[in-house]
């Protein structure tokens, strides 16, 4: 298994773009804590609000019960800025429409930093499939950040931004950075704790999202050289 590389931190403001409340506390929040703690500035952008998420509670009445986890499971990582952009639940196709929507966040954000979940498509690289709302949020965030830069690609969506370094998956088995957050490690759990309806509709009774995030975080640290760590995918747009 390869060792990872740390991420750059010298920056100050990310923008994380995914595709659903819970996204980023399945193993990344840990490092958004970190950040935060730094004083860095992270603004938080739903695709959807997740109303599909819960076979128990129909999407009208699940919508606003997952922002409310989302807004709080955000709050305890030291972020205030969440956005839901209000796409449709289980069906994000990637697209010109769907970079024209992240572009235009790009843009009105400005960010140093853009962090998405893995869009691979496995989890593991092998047989851990992973879901296509991620694999085409994570494409058309990639995709949107160049488009950002690009005064001639949707024009009519704000000014040109060519400020962003990197793009960051977390997640993907083709990660070859990492972040330590060791330090961190409970304030990501307690975050990931914060969607509780979200976890009882999964019913998967032995579920411990502290045991969850251990298994990820310490298979990473190994090889970070820590003992918790958070693994990207980094791209320079």
């Amino acid at each position: 298994m390869t060792a990872l590389e740390p991420v750059v931190e010298d920056w100050q403001k990310a923008l994380a773009v995914v595709a659903h409340p819970d996204d980023l506390e399945f193993g990344t929040a840990a490092a958004i804590a970190r950040w935060t703690a730094q004083g860095k500035e992270i603004v938080y952008v739903l695709l959807t609000s997740g109303e599909a998420g819960i076979d128990g509670i129909a999407p009208a009445e699940c919508g606003p019960l997952r922002e409310a986890e989302q807004i709080e499971s955000a709050r305890i990582v030291g972020v205030s800025a969440v956005e839901f952009l209000g796409q449709p639940d289980g069906t994000i196709e990637y697209g010109v429409a769907l970079r024209r929507l992240i572009a235009e966040t790009v843009r009105r954000h400005q960010p140093e930093i853009v962090i998405t979940n893995n869009f691979r498509e496995t989890w593991d690289g092998d047989v851990l499939l992973n879901q296509q709302d991620h694999m085409a949020t994570g494409r058309a965030t990639l995709d949107a950040v160049r488009d950002a830069a690009n005064r001639w690609i949707f024009p009519d969506v704000g000014e040109r931004w060519a400020g962003v370094r990197q793009v960051w998956a977390a997640g993907s088995p083709l990660s070859k950075h990492g972040v330590d957050t060791t330090e961190t490690f409970e304030i990501g759990v307690d975050s990931l704790r914060a969607h509780k309806a979200y976890i009882d509709g999964l019913n998967w009774p032995h579920f411990d999202p502290a045991e969850f995030l251990e298994g990820v975080s310490r298979a990473a640290g190994t090889r970070l050289g820590t003992t918790f760590a958070t693994p990207f995918e980094v791209f320079t747009p």
